[in-house]
């Protein structure tokens, strides 16, 4: 019998028979997102996705890329890796559909320094759900290992999403105006942002272990924060089916006060009430053990808002009806009002 040859690639920490095992391992998870229009399998050097024919009239393209950032380090401190991949499919989607895009293929990036085949099998797992609730396809992505960028058991991942709509749809704020309501629909607990001051909190200053119960929370610390953040995708298409939806806003990094301006137009502010919401027990937990003021709660974390949907005044409560039915939990967190000569911001919260 021959005997096997060493591969110097792998001595050096690159496996290529791993990566083509990891391959063979989620075909069948890759497989089970496809929708009508993949032409392709994963394996090959590009995903094909046919737009159709005659679908769209005035097809405009909508793409995102995003990440999660140190969340990332809370997975591998749980040693649980199945939900990340959700966070990165809500963190690309839920930022294409705030213009009204209906989301179609998604494509990830997997760097590590070494390939642990039951880690990377269970973040693209995550990944395939989130695409499965996004009605998503996943049709390919990268798998890199890179030993001298790289710690042993670390990992990063990148997600890119590919979305369309009607030109004549596109949501981009240009037709809010005075008067109009915002209606904020509820998250489910930190998303994926803000978490290197999160660890620094709850770790390096509290000196908290991912498995300690914490009272408030009724679970874990580390399953508090490794909760994956909601997908809006579904919810806010129908919305938009039935209703004229002026604006929506992702609050991720930056929080309300840094993301609401970016759909105002000029000569409109946001005035927000913190006290229409309900805030959820990690944020109170984070502000009062990390002394945090209320303005830089707002900027940091979305304290219990994911997204912002602004309507007509006159819509507002048929629209929080159909939001409730379709399973969100919405509040009427404020509304537009006309910049002031002494205003500085476009966004006034009463942070409470």
């Amino acid at each position: 019998m021959a005997k096997k040859e060493i591969s110097r690639y792998a001595e050096s920490g690159v496996d290529i028979d791993k990566g083509n095992a990891f391959v063979d391992a989620i075909k069948p998870v890759v497989a089970s997102t496809f929708r009508p229009g993949v032409l392709t399998g994963i394996g090959g050097f590009g995903g094909l996705f046919a737009l159709g024919s005659g679908k769209f009239q005035d097809p405009v393209l909508v793409s995102s890329t995003d990440g999660v950032g140190t969340k990332l380090k809370i997975a591998e401190m749980c040693n649980k890796h199945d939900t990340i991949g959700i966070d990165l499919v809500a963190m690309c989607v839920n930022d294409i559909i705030v213009c009204g895009a209906h989301p179609l293929f998604f494509l990830d990036y997997f760097a590590t320094g070494g390939l642990d085949l039951g880690v990377a099998t269970d973040v693209v797992k995550g990944i395939a759900k989130g695409c499965e609730i996004s009605k998503c396809s996943l049709i390919g992505g990268e798998t890199a290992e890179m030993p001298g960028l790289y710690q042993a058991g670390d990992y990063d991942i990148a997600g890119f999403v590919v979305g369309i709509c009607e030109r004549d749809r596109l949501i981009d704020g240009s037709e809010i105006s005075v008067g109009d309501k915002l209606i904020g629909l509820a998250s489910s607990g930190l998303h994926s942002n803000g978490f290197s001051l999160v660890r620094k909190i709850c770790f390096e200053e509290m000196g908290l272990s991912v498995n300690d119960r914490i009272d408030e929370f009724g679970c874990t610390l580390g399953e508090e924060l490794l909760r994956p953040t909601r997908i809006y995708s579904e919810t806010l298409l129908n919305l938009v089916k039935n209703f004229k939806v002026k604006g929506l806003v992702h609050i991720t990094g930056g929080g309300i006060i840094d993301n609401i301006p970016r759909v105002l137009p000029n000569g409109c502010k946001a005035v927000i009430n913190k006290k229409g919401w309900q805030v959820l027990p990690v944020f109170d937990f984070l502000q009062k053990n990390g002394k945090i003021s209320a303005h830089e709660m707002c900027r940091t974390f979305n304290c219990g808002i994911g997204m912002v949907v602004v309507v007509d005044a006159k819509q507002v409560d048929d629209c929080m009806q159909q939001l409730i039915a379709l399973g969100e939990t919405p509040y009427l967190i404020g509304e537009i009002d006309a910049m002031k000569k002494k205003d500085t911001m476009a966004v006034e919260v009463d942070c409470g």
